[in-house]
């Protein structure tokens, strides 16, 4: 458990997991400093920072030190386009935004992935979560969280139909396939910054939802 105040960099903090987050660590007494880059500006706060601009044009530019690193980045191949466009942003960009927060002095990196996500998986969208998560692993992170949800559930400014019609029947579905609501997974992301630990945590949708209550 931390006992100094923490210095924070968050990637996705206008996404569904990612406002959440933003609100709790801007709230939380321990938070010195929240350094989140963003392609609009946020609502400005006293402790917080925001770059802004396209993600990938702003890492060189993001200034240290850090304890804690947050990637709620991800997409959909809907909003991406493309299998190669969709690569770029939750492949590529989280392996070059940890690069980065690890270069700034993070210790921990937390990384929300996807329920299913593996390497070997014949769907690509869980293939490349899969892939990321062996990447980052790769970066020997003193201290890796990743958390692999079901469907998160919460209000989105783009409609996806596919989603609100999928949304009441995954909160019927057992164990770790069970919807999970995204600022439950942004309490239970905070929780998991908290332990202090060495190596890789695997953290699937069940436990998650424990954690965020």
């Amino acid at each position: 458990m931390y006992l100094t105040p923490q210095r924070i960099l968050l990637a996705g903090a206008t996404g569904l997991t990612g406002e959440h987050l933003l609100d709790r660590l801007l709230n939380e007494p321990t938070v010195a400093r929240v350094l989140a880059p963003t392609r609009k500006p946020l609502a400005a706060h006293p402790r917080l920072e925001n770059p802004v601009g396209p993600l990938q044009s702003l890492l060189d530019q993001l200034n240290g030190p850090v304890d804690t690193a947050f990637c709620c980045l991800g997409s959909t191949l809907k909003q991406a386009g493309t299998q190669e466009a969709f690569r770029a942003i939750d492949f590529d960009l989280v392996l070059a935004f940890a690069r980065r927060a690890r270069e700034l002095g993070a210790r921990h990196l937390l990384v929300i992935s996807s329920l299913g996500a593996s390497p070997d998986s014949p769907i690509f969208y869980c293939r490349v979560k899969g892939e990321m998560e062996a990447a980052l692993e790769a970066q020997d992170w003193p201290q890796l969280t990743i958390a692999r949800p079901s469907q998160l559930l919460g209000p989105r400014l783009e409609l996806r139909l596919s989603e609100r019609i999928a949304a009441p029947l995954s909160q019927l579905l057992p164990g770790k396939y069970h919807g999970i609501e995204a600022c439950t997974l942004a309490r239970a992301l905070w929780r998991l910054a908290l332990e202090e630990g060495d190596g890789v945590r695997i953290v699937e949708s069940d436990e998650l939802r424990k954690l965020g209550k």
